[in-house]
């Protein structure tokens, strides 16, 4: 049996990479992406020594055109995606009064705008075979907003609105949309450890009962 394809955008020594490796530890191939190829090449050599087969594809989820290469490359080499899991956000305080139109657009574009496109390039594929999985990263900002992370509280409600009305919308037509709610600081040693985050994802996706797990 060959094994399922997971995407990672957002690949990072945090939340990202532990995800990969949660999944690659059950058979799954990994794709990471993120924007820095000498980062990315790093983590696939650290996958690869835990005999984990891994593969790196640099797109930058702030552009539309970028991440539209990336699923293009990736279908490409790899076929198609069983599993996307969206994890990248612009994690960078600011109060309302501080953001400009300007800059509120570019987070939103990298918190919401990529989840959406990145999905986009995989929903038809798995809608034709009536199985996939779509997973986002959120946060704790979206039930709790903070006006010292104005931008970031912003971005986290629009993930999460976008995981459950994906999920209400795709639910029939065989494809499982969840959310990991992330309400916590992640940081190793500690309860928001992210290899302990990671476990949530994996049970999100083997059980495919709620659509958002909330840890905290």
């Amino acid at each position: 049996m060959s094994k399922k394809l997971i995407v990672v955008v957002g690949a990072g020594p945090g939340i990202g990479n532990h995800v990969a490796k949660k999944f690659g530890d059950n058979n799954f191939r990994v794709v990471l992406v993120s924007r820095n190829q000498d980062a990315l090449n790093q983590y696939v050599e650290e996958l690869n020594s835990q005999n984990i087969e891994a593969y790196a594809v640099a797109a930058d989820a702030a552009s539309t055109e970028s991440v539209d290469a990336a699923f293009e490359q990736i279908k490409k080499e790899f076929g198609p995606v069983d599993l996307l899991v969206y994890n990248a956000a612009i994690v960078q305080g600011g109060r309302p009064t501080s953001l400009t139109p300007e800059s509120l657009l570019t987070h939103y574009q990298v918190d919401v705008v990529g989840a959406l496109r990145s999905a986009l390039k995989v929903i038809p594929d798995q809608v034709a075979k009536k199985s996939g999985t779509i997973l986002f990263t959120g946060g704790g900002l979206a039930l709790h907003p903070a006006a010292d992370y104005a931008a970031l509280s912003l971005g986290k409600a629009g993930i999460r609105t976008l995981a459950l009305t994906l999920a209400e919308e795709l639910k029939p037509q065989g494809v499982f949309v969840g959310t990991v709610t992330v309400a916590g600081g992640v940081k190793k040693g500690t309860h928001f450890a992210p290899e302990l985050i990671a476990e949530k994802y994996w049970d999100l996706y083997e059980k495919q009962e709620e659509h958002e797990i909330v840890y905290s």
